[in-house]
Order: C-alpha cells, then structure tokens, then sequence
C-alpha cells in the first residue's frame, strides 16, 4: 500500500458482487482508510500504472471553486474498495496531476462518477487531461428507469443524494445539506489548507458511497443499456471541452455492439453537437422563464444544455441520436433567425 502524509478514516459502503445477497451492516459499514495525497508516490501502483492485467473499478469526483474550465480544481477523489485517496490539486499542483493523467483516459480504469461534464471540463482545460471511461450514475439512473417502464421530464435530472435516497439503493446522506451550506456560505471551502477533518469526510463523502451503487446498477442494465451508457458518458466527457479538431485526439466512441445489432431495432448512433448562438440571441433560445428551451426539449428526444452560469455564454451543446440532434439543431436555428 502506498504511504501518504495524512491517514484518516471513513465509513465506506463496499461495493456487492453482482448476484451476492446484500451485504450486512458489519460489511457495509467497514473502516477503509482515507489517505490525502500531495505526491503521486502515495498512490496505488495499479492506479499509476493502468493495465489489462490489473484493471479497476474506482469511485470519483472532483471539488473546487467554480469548477469548470476557468475555475479552480482544489480535490480529486477517488474510491478504491480498500482505500479512499484525496488527491490535493492545491498541494501536489500539476505535477501530481499529471502523475494521473494515464489513469484518468485509460480504458482499463473505469471512473464512476454522477454528472462528469463540468468534472471532465475542468481536467480538460486546466490539466490537459481527457477523461476517459466513465460510468456516470446520473446517465445510468435514465437508462434504468427507461428499462422499468417510467418517463422523465426533460430537465428533470436526478441528483447525487436523490439517488441515494431512492429506495433500491437506500443510503442516507444527510451531511450533504450541511456541505451545501457551507460552500454558500464561503465558496472558496475547498482552498482552505491544511484540509479541515470536515473537508476531508465530506471529500470522501462524495465517493464512499460510488462503488456500491454501481454493482447495484450494473445488475440492472441491459446490453442495450450498458452500450448508451458508454457512449453518453463519452460525450457528457467531452460536452462542455470544445476544441479545434473535433474531438480527433479523444478516445473513439463504443460500436453498438453486435448483440445488440442482432436483437433488431437497433439504436441510432449518437452524436454532441455544438451550436455557437450570435451575441444577443441566447435570449431568444431560452425564453421566458425557460418556456422555449423546455418546448424545443420535449419535441425533441435529445439532451439541450446550455453554460448557465459557468459557460461558455454562447454555444448550446445537444446530445443524443442523430435524427434527434440534427431536429433540435433546426428548430434552434430557426428560432434564433428571428
């Protein structure tokens, strides 16, 4: 085991063999290590190193101050099953994360993460980093709820504790409220040195749980499932870091698999597509109170997102089947013409 200059611990949910009973309280609430990371020295071999022969399944997240391509990436955490590893952007500077840079874009790691876009911006544009082969639990609730039967409305995007708290996964989280509170209150919480012992269980916090709910979920999906969960967690990756080469030097997107080729009604290939909106049109795109967005979401079966608050201010990114996205492009085009 790596060494590290701080070890706390955490109670950690450990993640269940697919086909295993549930694991029991003891289990599900066994001590694992958090170690804090200044160098990359105090991380695992098998995660500095990727291989075929050594792959792995690890819980992440990224902290910071407006996180996203002009912000600031204070934390990187990742979940082991034995260990919890904060890694300290601010402390190990670029350096350290370049040291996880291989990692990071490797196909034999996979990351499980919920929401990854302005995770995977902000490794993008601050580090250089793409990240690569992700398991996004927010993409994976979706397909989950489409297999059982249930419709969502287009904006209404599941949370981290609304997962959490649904009944087939049944973890509280309830110090997430005292975090959110705490970052209103100081947005700059997570630049704070050296890391408080409340920064660093809510650090964990956000990972511990990660493992376990994505066993739970990859008992459920289906071949069908599992192939759009890797290619919309590609393109959420991708969605919010634009570049000049279309995306040329990013992992290739998975093929439809040919079992599910073979099951007929085979699924259309997705695509992101990225509109630049002319300076004063955004307006015009959104509408009154989000009126037209929501419209133009509901006539079209693909995901319309917009830079908010974090940008960029002037593209509308589209994520979803071919036919759907080149539909949503032309009603966008069309009301931003007026």
């Amino acid at each position: 085991m790596a060494s590290s200059a701080r070890s706390d611990q955490a109670r950690i949910h450990l993640p269940s063999d697919p086909g295993d009973k549930p694991l029991d309280d003891e289990a599900l609430l066994k001590l694992v290590p958090i170690h804090i990371v200044t160098q990359a020295s105090q991380l695992p071999t098998a995660f500095l190193e990727p291989s075929p022969e050594s792959q792995l399944v690890i819980g992440f997240d990224c902290e910071g101050v407006d996180l996203c391509r002009h912000g600031t990436l204070c934390i990187m955490q990742l979940a082991l099953p034995d260990a919890i590893y904060l890694v300290d952007a601010i402390q190990g500077g670029e350096m350290l994360m370049r040291a996880c840079k291989p990692a990071l874009e490797s196909a034999y790691i996979t990351k499980v993460v919920h929401d990854c876009k302005r995770d995977s911006e902000a490794l993008y544009f601050q580090f250089g980093i793409k990240l690569n082969n992700v398991v996004d639990t927010q993409i994976a609730y979706s397909l989950i709820e489409e297999q059982e039967g249930r419709t969502r409305s287009p904006d209404d995007y599941i949370s981290f504790v609304g997962v959490l708290a649904d009944p087939r996964y049944c973890i509280s989280y309830l110090e997430k409220e005292e975090v959110r509170v705490l970052l209103r209150q100081d947005p700059k919480f997570w630049t704070h040195r050296p890391l408080s012992e409340q920064m660093v269980r809510a650090a964990a916090d956000d990972v511990r749980f990660l493992l376990h709910i994505y066993h739970k979920m990859m008992e459920k999906l289906n071949q069908r499932s599992l192939w759009y969960l890797a290619v919309r967690g590609a393109l959420y990756c991708r969605c919010f870091c634009i570049n000049d080469n279309d995306y040329a030097d990013w992992q290739s997107l998975s093929p439809i698999p040919d079992n599910v080729l073979m099951e007929g009604n085979a699924p259309e290939e997705e695509i992101l597509s990225i509109l630049d909106v002319p300076p004063g049109k955004m307006g015009r795109v959104i509408g009154r109170k989000g009126a037209s967005i929501l419209a133009i979401k509901k006539s079209c079966n693909a995901e319309i997102l917009i830079g908010g608050a974090k940008g960029p201010p002037d593209k509308v990114f589209i994520i979803g089947p071919v036919k759907q996205v080149r539909k949503a492009e032309a009603i966008l085009r069309g009301r931003m013409s007026f």
